[in-house]
C-alpha cells in the first residue's frame, strides 16, 4: 500500500501481507498467527502494532480510500493549468497504479468492507464520494454534453473496469505491466469517450 521508495515500515509489511491473506482466504480464514509467521514475528507480537485483526482491516480499507483521494488531489494540483485532457489521463494513471499494484486490497474491499464498525464504513464511504466527485467534475470538463448523474454513472463504471484486475489472472499470467497498464488506459478514455458522444 506503500507508495515510497525506502524500505517498509514493519507497520507497513504486516498490512500488506494481511491484505494479502485475507484477500486470498477471506478475513475470518486468517489468524493473528499466521499474519504475524509471514511477517518473521509472533502472532501475539502483532499486538505491539494494532490492536487485533478489525484493526488492521479498517486501517487497510480506509488507508486505501484516503490514499487514491490524496493521490488524485495531487495530480490534479500537478496538472494544474494543463487541459482538463491531460488531468482525466493523470487520473486514469493513478487509478490503474492502484489496480495493478493493490490488488488484494480491491478483493478485500469487495468482501469485507460491510465488517468494519460503522464509523469507519461510514469513512469509506465519504472518502469514496469525495474521490468519485472529483473525476466527476474533470470527466464533465472534457465532455460537457454529460450530465452530472451519466458522469456520474460513466466514472463508476470505469472504476469497475479497472478494479477489475483480481480477476485478469495471477499476476505472472498478464501480458506484462506496462501492456496492461497502455490497455487498461485506452479501454478506460474510450469508455468515456463512448458516454461522452450521447
Amino acid at each position: 500500500m506503500a507508495t515510497r521508495t525506502d524500505a517498509p515500515t514493519r507497520r507497513e509489511q504486516i498490512l500488506k501481507e494481511a491484505a494479502r491473506l485475507f484477500a486470498e482466504r477471506g478475513f475470518h480464514g486468517v489468524g493473528v498467527d499466521e499474519i504475524g509467521a509471514a511477517v518473521g514475528i509472533s502472532g501475539p507480537g502483532l499486538y505491539r502494532h494494532f490492536a487485533g485483526k478489525d484493526a488492521m482491516l479498517a486501517e487497510l480499507l480506509v488507508g486505501i480510500s484516503e490514499q487514491l483521494l490524496r493521490g488524485a488531489r495531487r495530480r490534479l494540483a500537478e496538472v494544474d493549468g494543463g487541459s482538463a485532457e491531460e488531468v482525466l489521463d493523470s487520473l486514469v494513471e493513478g487509478h490503474i497504479d492502484f489496480a495493478l499494484d493493490d490488488r488484494p486490497l480491491i478483493t478485500l474491499h469487495d468482501r469485507e468492507l460491510d465488517r468494519l464498525r460503522d464509523s469507519d464504513r461510514k469513512l469509506v464511504r465519504q472518502l469514496q464520494r469525495q474521490y468519485v466527485e472529483l473525476w466527476v467534475e474533470v470527466v464533465r470538463e472534457v465532455y460537457p454534453v454529460l450530465t452530472e448523474p451519466t458522469a456520474r454513472s460513466a466514472v463508476h463504471s470505469v472504476f469497475g473496469l479497472l478494479n477489475s484486475t483480481p480477476h485478469l489472472g495471477r499476476p505472472g499470467s498478464l501480458p506484462g505491466r506496462g501492456v496492461t497498464a497502455e490497455l487498461l488506459h485506452r479501454m478506460a478514455r474510450g469508455a468515456f469517450a463512448a458516454a461522452g458522444t450521447e
